[in-house]
Formats: C-alpha cells, structure tokens, sequence
C-alpha cells in the first residue's frame, strides 16, 4: 500500500524538473527513505550511548565502546 504526499516547491524549481523532462517522484521516495533509515540510526544510536552511560553508573566504566575495544586489543587479548 501506498500514500501521497504533497511538497510544495517553488515554481521556478518545477519548471525546471519540466523542462529536464525529470523523474523526479522516485529520487524524492530515495531521499525519504535515507533520511527515515538515517533517523533512526541516530535514535537508536542514542539509546545505545544513555544505556552505555546508565550501566556505567553502576559498573563504574565511563569509557566508550570503542576504548574499551581498543585497549583489549592493545593488550594483545
């Protein structure tokens, strides 16, 4: 199932897209299905980082990830 969703854009822009004869619909649909992908990498990147900060209240670790990673391999482990 699909929907519709309108975008208002200033005239001299859909002339343009007229003009170069574009397909536009479909590189607008790539755009908003990066962007939501994007969005919600972000989100759950961000409930990562505050369960990393909680649990680093209580364990006493406040280094990253990648730190912790990091220094393991450092140490030949």
């Amino acid at each position: 199932m699909s929907a519709v969703i309108a975008v208002r854009v200033p005239k001299k822009l859909k002339e343009e897209l007229q003009e170069l004869n574009m397909d536009f619909a479909d590189d607008v649909r790539e755009c908003l299905e990066r962007k939501v992908k994007t969005e919600k990498l972000k989100r759950v990147m961000k409930e990562i980082d505050t369960f990393r900060i909680e649990l680093g209240k209580k364990t006493g670790t406040t280094e990253s990830s990648a730190d912790i990673i990091r220094e393991d391999r450092d140490h030949g482990h």
